[in-house]
């Protein structure tokens, strides 16, 4: 059994993941902001924790981190103005990683985007561009810490019901089911091999399990 935090626990694809881990076995607890979403979460099997990771110190982190196995960052600020994004998709996830590092708990894995490079090529008056350069900050300082990080690199997220499939650096925007991503993080999160790479993925012909292993 791993003791796992999921931050952004009442996302769709956190509300996905949830269920496959604690049906293997794992103890699951579940950032959300929002007191009315507890139900949801509590009904994947997970543990709802409230709080506003927008607003905790790198000392309330890590004592939220503190005494989990792995890190599993899933949260966003799902679109809106550039200063939320900043603040929750780059700032709050590298407070999250620093303090993961203060407790001690080196597994973490992130939930990207299939274009985070730093050749993305979105132009900064585009309304995406200060999400594109938030998660390419996470992304980059995740990569240079001494984590045992996992990058995970989906493409578009569609509501189509999972294959148990996928490609690795499709082509194009790699759209792919959200079911299909909960499962690669399972599957991530359960293979070291999967260790210090960078995954970027799609739908495809290949099983998650074999897909991911290094």
């Amino acid at each position: 059994m791993s003791r796992i935090l999921i931050f952004g626990g009442h996302g769709r694809v956190a509300l996905l993941l949830a269920p496959i881990l604690v049906e293997q076995g794992d103890e699951v607890t579940a950032v959300i902001r929002n007191p009315d979403h507890s139900d949801d979460v509590a009904a994947t099997g997970a543990n709802p924790h409230l709080a506003d990771i927008s607003s905790l110190d790198g000392d309330d982190l890590t004592e939220l981190i503190s005494g989990h196995d792995a890190v599993v960052w899933s949260a966003g600020a799902g679109g809106g103005s550039a200063e939320r994004t900043y603040a929750i998709d780059r700032d709050a996830a590298i407070r999250t990683m620093d303090a993961a590092s203060k407790a001690g708990v080196k597994r973490y894995v992130m939930v990207s985007w299939i274009g985070s490079r730093p050749d993305h090529g979105v132009p900064e008056d585009d309304d995406f561009f200060a999400y594109a350069d938030a998660k390419l900050a996470a992304d980059q300082h995740l990569t240079a810490s001494e984590l045992d990080f996992t990058v995970l690199g989906p493409g578009t997220l569609t509501l189509d019901a999972g294959t148990g499939k996928i490609t690795l650096s499709p082509e194009g925007n790699g759209e792919v089911p959200r079911a299909d991503v909960a499962a690669v993080i399972a599957a991530s999160l359960a293979d070291t091999s999967t260790i210090g790479r960078t995954i970027r993925f799609g739908s495809g012909d290949t099983s998650i399990a074999d897909a991911v292993r290094g």
